[in-house]
């Protein structure tokens, strides 16, 4: 049920993002999706009306074509943010730098996400490493699915005092799973040619003070991405020393290869199995019965589901713009609440 006088949050792109975003901002009692804003006209849009979400013309040029394709359009893009607290941009990469002009003229809060420069905003979020640096801010951006597993599992370790330096190497999907049969690759792999790759100083734009360093390779399958790491601890630790400091995070999950989860499918099948919304891994799953120490070494892997894993995040970040919780434990935790985060925890997933 949403409480009286809730945040009101409009949503610019009803994609792959934009449209799990809306999903987690209804399910939030603080908060009231005032409409979302789109300029397709196909099955996307019938699906923000299906669920009784209000349906914007992003662009006043296309709301002819929408209202001919049968879509009951409640009015154009200014409409939506004259409605609104706070709008999250969710359309395509650098469409949204577009946008933003336009946001900061009619002095609304913005957010945007990782497809973005960090320079559009000069703040980059996740909630467990800097959500207080964000409170009261105009705009921030909520960095991209690889980074904010990055900053989460890296912020864990730093925050119990095991991390020193982070080399990582990213097994990237190739394209989103709707959009396979457009593009993608098949029979090859293909190696981000910098080194280190973009994510590693796209964390560092979070927490300059990570020494980190990241290698990327494109893969053919579309399902997650997978993450391996290679941690200098600054001291020698046990196994259950690491493993406690990633417990203390309720967004990343320990999961097992001996319960079954040996491979992405497994897992994804898993969210299917709790009734995720799409499926959704929220969480940085990372396999427990893998991960290895060598005296002050650290080995590990896991997988992020980059559809899914910047939402609670995008969740966080509206609370703390509009000054409306000033501690991140407790939107943390009412964000997780509402999706569900932690229930892998519960049914023993994690250890």
């Amino acid at each position: 049920m949403t409480e009286p006088n809730p945040i009101k949050v409009a949503v610019n792109g009803y994609g792959v993002i934009g449209k799990r975003v809306a999903d987690a901002v209804a399910a939030q009692e603080d908060m009231h999706l005032v409409g979302v804003a789109d300029v397709v006209a196909d099955w996307r849009a019938r699906m923000a009306i299906t669920k009784g979400f209000a349906l914007y013309a992003a662009d006043p040029d296309h709301a002819p074509a929408m209202r001919a394709a049968g879509l009951q359009v409640a009015g154009v893009g200014d409409d939506l943010l004259a409605s609104a607290d706070i709008v999250v941009d969710c359309t395509p990469k650098k469409i949204a730098a577009q946008n933003v002009g336009t946001y900061r003229e009619k002095g609304i809060r913005f957010i945007v996400h990782g497809g973005e420069k960090h320079s559009i905003t000069g703040h980059s979020f996740v909630a467990e490493a800097n959500y207080a640096s964000a409170i009261g801010r105009n705009s921030t951006r909520v960095v991209s699915c690889n980074t904010t597993s990055i900053v989460r599992t890296l912020t864990a370790l730093k925050t119990a005092g095991l991390l020193a330096a982070a080399r990582g190497t990213l097994l990237r999907r190739a394209t989103d799973p709707w959009e396979s049969h457009l593009g993608g690759i098949m029979n090859t792999l293909v190696p981000e040619p910098d080194i280190p790759s973009h994510q590693g100083p796209d964390a560092q734009t979070v927490d300059p003070g990570l020494d980190v360093v990241t290698m990327a390779v494109k893969v053919p399958q579309t399902l997650a991405h997978l993450h391996y790491w290679s941690v200098r601890m600054p001291r020698k630790a046990s196994k259950e020393e690491v493993l406690d400091a990633f417990r203390a995070s309720s967004r990343i999950a320990l999961i097992r290869m001996s319960d079954g989860l040996g491979a992405l499918n497994a897992v994804k099948e898993m969210m299917a199995d709790f009734s995720r919304p799409n499926d959704s891994l929220y969480e940085v799953a990372l396999w427990e019965d893998m991960l290895k120490v060598v005296g002050d070494e650290l080995f590990y892997a896991y997988m992020v589901d980059n559809q899914a894993i910047v939402v609670p995040e995008t969740i966080d970040a509206i609370r703390a713009l509009t000054n409306s919780e000033a501690d991140a434990a407790s939107s943390i935790a009412r964000t997780n609440a509402a999706l569900g985060v932690g229930t892998l925890t519960a049914l023993g997933a994690s250890g």
